[in-house]
């Protein structure tokens, strides 16, 4: 499978395959998270991109993703898993670890804006679900948003900015 995921001509046909497919989904999720492959990268995308079409086919995989977290240094891997967590419902028992996992990403000035905003977009969705937490999440996104950031995260920081301050002041 690594071969037809090396070349992006193969991607379309793919993500129909896989789709389709519990067996070559379970294979390509095996490679996501445990290939050293330097390509493997593009069976997080094409996770990412599966997920566009079937959301039900990924959803049990997302206690893995969160997993691999603990220990995945691709930079790559780490934006798509990170963003399949935000835009799924997050297991109440992962949301401590998440939590601090985030805090520690969209804080860092050494992580990549995108996972740095996939990140982002986890605390909010962690407030969402313990809003007792939102005037602190609200304080660290103000916190990184005054450095020198990128147009890019202070683009999805002032939305989230702007949405937990009306959820503040309505409690």
């Amino acid at each position: 499978m690594m071969q037809l995921i090396d070349a992006w001509e193969n991607m379309n046909f793919l993500i129909s395959e896989i789709s389709s497919s519990a067996e070559l989904l379970e294979m390509l999720t095996d490679i996501a998270l445990h290939s050293e492959h330097p390509k493997s990268w593009r069976a997080a995308w094409l996770l990412d991109k599966i997920h566009d079409n079937n959301k039900e086919a990924i959803l049990p995989y997302i206690n893995l993703f969160i997993e691999k977290l603990k220990s995945e240094r691709n930079e790559g891997k780490k934006r798509h898993l990170l963003k399949l967590v935000s835009i799924n419902r997050i297991p109440e028992d992962q949301q401590g670890f998440l939590l601090e996992f985030c805090i520690r990403i969209f804080s860092s000035q050494k992580e990549a804006i995108a996972v740095r905003v996939h990140a982002m977009q986890v605390l909010y969705e962690i407030s969402n679900a313990e809003p007792e937490l939102k005037p602190e999440i609200l304080a660290i996104i103000e916190q990184v948003l005054a450095e020198n950031t990128s147009a890019g995260l202070k683009s999805r920081g002032s939305k989230i900015e702007c949405r937990l301050r009306k959820q503040i002041a309505r409690n």
